[in-house]
């Protein structure tokens, strides 16, 4: 059970942590790295060639302005890929939303909100639960906590 993390600039490490920090909270193993699709195209095909080599099975790729880094991961594997568009530049994320979600088909990429890096590692975490029993019952026992605690803060609440 194994995950990468990508991105194209260390100035987008605090963002990405929280999918790196959900996927341990999961024990789902996983990779970080610093690639750029525009910048070392070479490397990062060499990197997705290893990492499939290696097991890797989902891609949680991060990109800010135009964000080319995810569609890119994807015209090269198979694997599902999840972009997190990262706020930044003068349109605040709008751009890499944009460039996410309008993927063209047919290589598509997953999008989940701006910065919500957190939101990839779960989801990444319910693509991996398909093929693993033990990460699915982990997630159970994480939703029915979540649900547990929500009706514990909100009980009896009065304006």
């Amino acid at each position: 059970m194994k995950a990468a993390i990508i991105f194209g600039s260390k100035s987008d490490q605090g963002v990405m942590k929280k999918a790196a920090d959900v996927l341990g909270e999961f024990g789902v193993a996983y990779s970080v790295h610093i690639l750029s699709a525009h910048r070392v195209p070479e490397l990062l095909d060499q990197t997705l060639t290893r990492l499939e080599a290696e097991g890797v099975e989902v891609f949680i790729a991060g990109a800010g302005l135009a964000a080319h880094l995810p569609g890119v991961i994807a015209s090269k594997t198979l694997l599902p890929v999840i972009a997190v568009p990262i706020v930044s530049g003068s349109l605040n994320g709008l751009d890499a939303l944009l460039s996410i979600v309008q993927m063209p088909r047919p290589i598509p990429v997953a999008a989940v909100g701006l910065d919500n890096a957190a939101n990839a590692g779960y989801l990444a975490c319910e693509i991996l639960s398909l093929k693993y029993p033990e990460l699915k019952q982990k997630l159970l026992e994480f939703r029915k906590k979540m649900k547990e605690d929500f009706a514990k803060e909100n009980k009896g609440a009065e304006l």
